[in-house]
């Protein structure tokens, strides 16, 4: 891709009960969004009208069958489906996350045979998007089973990235799910991420303990000394610049979250509960890992505030942002390093 050609930005709709569309429109009412991409909304273009209606906002949309039709300088819609569909703003349905998967679904597969660069994804309904073709917990493991690659789910934002050693687990399961194998994998995508993806050379990474005190000597669990610390010792070895575990109570108000380039935490709440009292609102989910590039919002469907005109745009429009960036920085990394090949040869 050229430097200055537009990224061809595509975007699944979410559960359209939900602020999803909602955030998706105000973020292109400003039309110096469309200097960075081409957007491509995957739902329909009756859909999105009866939205610019509940608004009341006019945006200029392309509606197109397939995505190599999208224009420059257009809010381009492919249209999936032609029926009209009932929006009840705040009440998630059976329909509304049928019509969620269909988005996802078309989105995806665009992503897969490299008709749209990247995926931003808006937020789904976990519960009712579950269906004979949608059997997962979320985003994350959906996408993993349609890409090549490994995931990482890493939130981010100006000052912070954590990732997640388990993600869309039970409490229950997490201590059994830990093993030196699963710390070791996803300390290597994080590592390579870090490099390929935001530039960075030499990443620090740091790993937070599973146990309370990190376990305090065995009195608290035993698996930051049996599993953790050794699986550390043996990452070191490699050359990598990874250290922990830390106690994950006092690691980010100690601000020493800030040494480091990225940070890896045991489970979700570990990571996403101090992420979002850090940066939410602001923040980004980042799919990492992955053959191609998705992110999304941090925050979830907010039936609550559908249609209100309440919706704060800052998280979507970071991920576009930050869809972009990656996108640009990995193209790069697979240009020299490609040309280091050919040279070597």
């Amino acid at each position: 891709m050229d430097k200055f050609e537009k990224i061809k930005l595509g975007i699944s709709i979410g559960d359209f009960n939900g602020i999803g569309i909602e955030i998706i429109l105000k973020t292109f009412l400003d039309k110096r969004m469309l200097d960075f991409c081409t957007p491509i909304i995957f739902g329909s273009t009756k859909l999105i009208s009866t939205w610019q209606k509940t608004l009341n906002t006019n945006i200029p949309i392309n509606g197109i069958k397939e995505a190599d039709k999208a224009i420059e300088n257009k809010l381009n819609v492919l249209n999936l489906w032609k029926e009209d569909i009932e929006v009840d703003l705040g009440n998630p349905s059976v329909f509304s996350g049928e019509y969620a998967f269909k988005s996802l679904e078309a989105a995806t597969k665009a992503l897969s045979n490299n008709e749209i660069d990247v995926l931003v994804t808006a937020p789904i309904n976990k519960d009712n998007i579950q269906s004979e073709n949608f059997k997962f917990p979320g985003h994350t493991e959906y996408l993993e089973s349609q890409l090549e690659g490994e995931s990482l789910m890493i939130l981010m934002s100006d000052t912070l990235r954590i990732g997640l050693i388990t993600g869309h687990i039970p409490v229950s399961k997490i201590s059994e799910t830990i093993t030196s194998e699963l710390i070791q994998k996803k300390v290597a995508i994080l590592h390579q991420t870090l490099i390929q993806d935001f530039a960075i050379s030499k990443p620090k990474i740091a790993i937070l303990g599973l146990n309370p005190h990190c376990g305090d000597n065995g009195v608290i669990g035993t698996e930051d000394d049996t599993v953790i610390r050794p699986t550390i010792t043996d990452i070191q070895q490699t050359g990598k610049i990874v250290y922990g575990p830390y106690a994950a109570d006092s690691f980010f108000g100690s601000g020493n979250y800030k040494n480091f380039d990225a940070i890896l935490a045991m489970y979700h709440d570990q990571g996403l509960a101090p992420f979002k009292t850090l940066a939410f609102g602001g923040g980004v989910n980042y799919t990492a890992g992955l053959n191609k590039i998705r992110t999304s919002p941090d925050h979830g469907t907010a039936y609550e505030l559908a249609g209100k005109d309440k919706a704060n745009i800052n998280s979507f429009k970071e991920a576009v942002f930050s869809a972009i960036q990656i996108f640009r920085t990995r193209s790069e990394y697979k240009s020299l390093t490609e040309n280091v090949l050919k040279i070597s040869n």
